[in-house]
């Protein structure tokens, strides 16, 4: 049977079998049974695909590893537990994002201790977007009941809301870019999310507790695994539910 997610996928994208085999240098009749036939292609070429289409292996391809091998996988995704934000090195922060090219997302309520401590942390992020990096940036909506909720559980208030119109503050000079996009939220966080490229920093949330004092994952992508690319698809989802922080721009 055909593989409607690979088809799916490929025009969303805008991409023939003939455009992905290029890209891929493989003839155009392979990509056709890869969709018509529904036959999965060899790992080398299935990272490359779900880099194309910005979609995990594990969704365009779920039976192509053992159940087995996929958690073995993905458990080789996980470079460094931190068992607190603050214990994450502080030139790691801008060394990822130095080494971004494609894909700079950052999901969170305030994250003002990024522009607040690293000078170099919003120029950066411009150089990268007149680059020609996609950069999307989502913060809590002041004005949002989960918001309020997070400040009443860290015994903080409305500080919480403060802290984000301080954090957005730092940002306002990256509205007028195309690349950059810079919007509200108003879901539960229950991580948030700093993805570079094909690495990431994930500060999980626990009840009562400033994001500071809680755990952080440090992950890089691997072809096959799924942790990765299961934030990636909640990252998406919360995007999904965005509404401009400057609608004028």
């Amino acid at each position: 049977m055909p593989n409607e997610r690979l088809r799916n996928g490929m025009l969303k994208k805008g991409l023939t079998p003939a455009t992905l085999a290029d890209k891929l240098g493989v003839d155009p009749k392979t990509v056709e049974r890869w969709v018509t036939q529904s036959r999965n292609p060899y790992p080398r070429y299935r990272h490359s695909i779900a880099e194309l289409l910005d979609e995990s292996e594990s969704y365009l391809w779920p039976d192509a590893l053992p159940t087995q091998r996929a958690v073995q996988v993905s458990q080789s995704e996980v470079v460094h537990i931190y068992p607190r934000r603050g214990a994450v090195p502080t030139d790691l922060w801008q060394q990822l994002l130095e080494k971004a090219t494609r894909q700079i997302g950052v999901l969170v309520y305030g994250g003002l201790f990024l522009p607040e401590f690293n000078h170099r942390w919003v120029p950066t992020l411009r150089e990268k977007a007149l680059a020609g990096a996609q950069v999307e940036l989502l913060f809590g909506d002041p004005d949002g009941k989960h918001i309020a909720e997070r400040g009443d559980d860290e015994g903080i208030g409305h500080a919480m809301s403060s802290k984000i119109l301080n954090a957005l503050a730092f940002y306002k000079d990256l509205r007028d870019l195309a690349n950059v996009g810079i919007y509200y939220h108003d879901t539960i966080l229950y991580n948030s999310i700093y993805r570079f490229d094909d690495e990431m920093l994930v500060n999980t949330h626990l009840y009562g507790t400033p994001a500071a004092y809680a755990p952080v994952l440090h992950l890089r992508r691997i072809g096959g695994g799924e942790l990765f690319d299961n934030y990636v698809a909640s990252f998406k989802q919360v995007l999904g539910k965005k509404r401009a922080v400057w609608p004028e721009h």
